[in-house]
């Protein structure tokens, strides 16, 4: 899958910094899941956003206790099966639902490297899949590369990257901003806004 010099330098990056890098791509996808929601009537959307707020709070909150878990049961209840679904929709909201999924599996693991690869990858994989849909037709890494959606997708995730990468030690008024200026766009990662 299309990979990114990004990949290598989040090696370098604190497991903090991963899990604010995920939590953030994850509040990209979420309106991919939440329309999806809303069309089919599956699921709910509130949970998926609790979890995530959940996350949010280990970051911000000195000592938050959180049971992933529990937290990863409810998750699994609310994440379709695309063969129930006929439409592609339900894909981002599959990806929405396995990049959270992995947030959650870092903390549970402790490990966090894998895990935020995989929900960047996760993330640009969405739009590559919406645009090779559009198309009809497979694309190759160079064609995907040279789309302005993916390039807007590795600018976002570049700029989150240089945020964090520019802290010395966690910073609880930059993720507070993060948060709340991904809330407030409110646009996917493939163009979805559900606060107009």
């Amino acid at each position: 899958m299309l990979r990114n010099p990004i990949h290598l330098r989040l090696e370098k990056q604190e497991p903090w910094q991963h899990v604010v890098f995920m939590a953030s791509l994850c509040e990209r996808m979420y309106p991919n899941y939440q329309l999806f929601c809303l069309q089919t009537g599956f699921g709910d959307p509130a949970i998926y956003r609790r979890i995530l707020d959940l996350v949010w709070e280990t970051q911000i909150v000195k000592d938050a206790k959180v049971n992933f878990d529990l937290q990863l049961e409810k998750l699994e209840e609310c994440i379709p099966a695309a063969d129930d679904y006929d439409f592609y929709g339900v894909y981002p909201a599959i990806d929405a639902c396995v990049a959270l999924s992995e947030l959650l599996h870092s903390h549970l693991s402790g490990e966090t490297l894998e895990h935020v690869i995989t929900v960047s990858e996760t993330s640009i994989r969405t739009v590559a899949m919406l645009e090779m849909t559009e198309a009809e037709r497979e694309m190759t890494e160079e064609e995907l590369n040279a789309l302005p959606s993916i390039e807007q997708e590795w600018d976002v995730q570049w700029e989150i990257f240089r945020l964090l990468a520019a802290c010395e030690k966690r910073d609880i008024d930059l993720i507070k901003g993060l948060r709340a200026d991904l809330r407030e766009a409110g646009i996917s990662n493939i163009g979805i806004n559900l606060q107009q």
